[in-house]
């Protein structure tokens, strides 16, 4: 099977980059930028010069030529990961801040500002706040989410069914995490579309995000206010009514942070893979075959093409040495995700399928492991599967090499997946089903409701996979 990524090149510590390779674009300190179009033209070749150059642990220079170090290896990343008393999750430790280094507009800012948040704490108060979040997180039923799930697909689909094309990315992917994650934090429907608009500002960081950040703030402001004296079967109340009796502003932030990572790497998520079925021949015949689930294929993505490709970060609580490389206190470590993932040591042939291996990098590890990963899973998994139930013959209406790539230093996500199928006109059971499978009692969404059994809206639909071959 085929993957988004490329063959390693070898990569013993005394190989030297090919002129006009990324590890070329350096500082005047001679360290590689990982910043920049250069270095973002293709990072996953990027990844591996640092790994030919530098090994397991590379030094790199951050926006305005900080410097940090990316781990490259799976397990030093590990590693990284599971010793936060090592490597502590506290910005306010790293040496470019206390030395005053960080402008106050650099675009680092955002990224690795301290917050009062469960991410930037470590020790008791971590356990307190990831606490109030996990616990309701817990909460949340995956066949209740099932359900809003299929209901929003339908809806974005009938939207786009009758032209027998769509962009997949701009038209669906974009849009259905966070219209599920409204549901799940108990919004009124009528946030969702709003908020769509608003976090995907925010994350491209347009002129107008602080504007929307303001009003994603602002609309969650009043979900606390309304959900302190009315609560409900949803997240937001649940982490209000918390033994761990967060206050307002916590609640609040705590909201923001869940459905913004949520909603970010979900559309990641959906995309890579939606990319992968509908360019891969192999990867769609191993799904066609049986020899590989839809949940499998969920994985393999989450090998070969991360959400979230580097996450910063880490901040050495003293001197020490990682991957044979000199980490002074103060320094910071970047989390290489998307290079972990593919580190030789693990994974020496990139071309074998890792069915039913979780043990990727994707939602990191340790303390700090993404608490809203089941949830991403379950969104990913039944949007895709509904989505091609609604669209037999979906194909892509570009060549595959025409498609092109959003890439920043974190992530990397295809920009549209443009598409056509034989237009379906919307019958009245079309737009009926939705709402009859939307619409759970109270209790659909807690751990209870298991007792009602399976509604209706999950009955076995016919297979699509063949569709997607043109089999006869």
């Amino acid at each position: 099977m085929s993957t988004l990524r490329p063959e390693h090149p070898g990569h013993g510590h005394g190989a030297v980059p090919p002129p006009g390779c990324p590890a070329h674009v350096q500082g005047g300190s001679g360290i590689a930028r990982l910043y920049g179009p250069e270095a973002l033209a293709e990072p996953s070749a990027f990844y591996e010069q640092l790994r030919a150059r530098h090994g397991a642990v590379a030094p790199v220079l951050l926006h305005g030529d900080l410097p940090a170090w990316l781990v490259l290896g799976h397990r030093e990343n590990l590693e990284v990961m599971r010793k936060p008393t090592l490597f502590s999750r506290d910005s306010r430790r790293w040496t470019a801040f206390q030395e005053g280094r960080v402008s106050p507009d650099s675009p680092l800012g955002p990224t690795v500002g301290w917050q009062p948040i469960c991410v930037f704490a470590d020790g008791a108060e971590h356990e307190r706040l990831r606490g109030a979040v996990t616990d309701s997180l817990a909460q949340v039923d995956r066949r209740g989410i099932r359900r809003y799930v299929v209901r929003h697909t339908k809806q974005l689909v009938d939207a786009f069914a009758l032209s027998g094309q769509a962009d997949l990315v701009a038209q669906y992917a974009e849009k259905l995490p966070m219209l599920v994650m409204c549901q799940l934090l108990g919004m009124p429907d009528r946030y969702g579309p709003h908020l769509v608009s608003a976090c995907l500002d925010l994350m491209k960081g347009s002129q107008t995000a602080l504007a929307s950040n303001d009003f994603l703030v602002d609309t969650l402001r009043e979900l606390v206010q309304q959900k302190k004296g009315a609560p409900g079967r949803d997240f937001a109340s649940w982490l209000i009514g918390h033994a761990s009796n967060l206050t307002d502003d916590e609640v609040l932030e705590h909201l923001r942070l869940v459905l913004v990572a949520a909603n970010e790497t979900t559309v990641n998520l959906i995309a890579n893979t939606l990319r992968m079925v509908l360019t891969d021949p192999r990867f769609r015949a191993s799904l066609a075959g049986g020899h590989m689930t839809l949940p499998d294929a969920l994985e393999q993505v989450l090998w070969d093409a991360p959400p979230l490709s580097v996450v910063p970060g880490r901040w050495a609580t003293g001197d020490t040495v990682l991957g044979d490389q000199p980490i002074r206190q103060g320094d910071m470590l970047l989390l290489g995700l998307a290079a972990g993932n593919v580190d030789p040591d693990i994974r020496s042939d990139l071309s074998v399928p890792v069915h039913g291996n979780r043990s990727h990098l994707a939602f990191s590890s340790g303390p700090h492991e993404c608490p809203g990963r089941d949830i991403g899973r379950a969104i990913a998994e039944a949007g895709i599967d509904t989505l091609l139930s609604e669209l037999p013959g979906l194909e892509l209406r570009v060549a595959a090499d025409e498609l092109s790539l959003t890439t920043s230093w974190v992530s990397t996500r295809v920009n549209s997946l443009p598409v056509r199928f034989p237009p379906r006109r919307v019958t009245l059971a079309d737009t009926a089903q939705p709402d009859a499978a939307a619409h759970p009692p109270a209790s659909a969404f807690t751990a209870g409701a298991r007792q009602h059994g399976q509604h209706h809206g999950e009955t076995t639909r016919r297979p699509w996979w063949k569709s997607l071959l043109k089999l006869n």
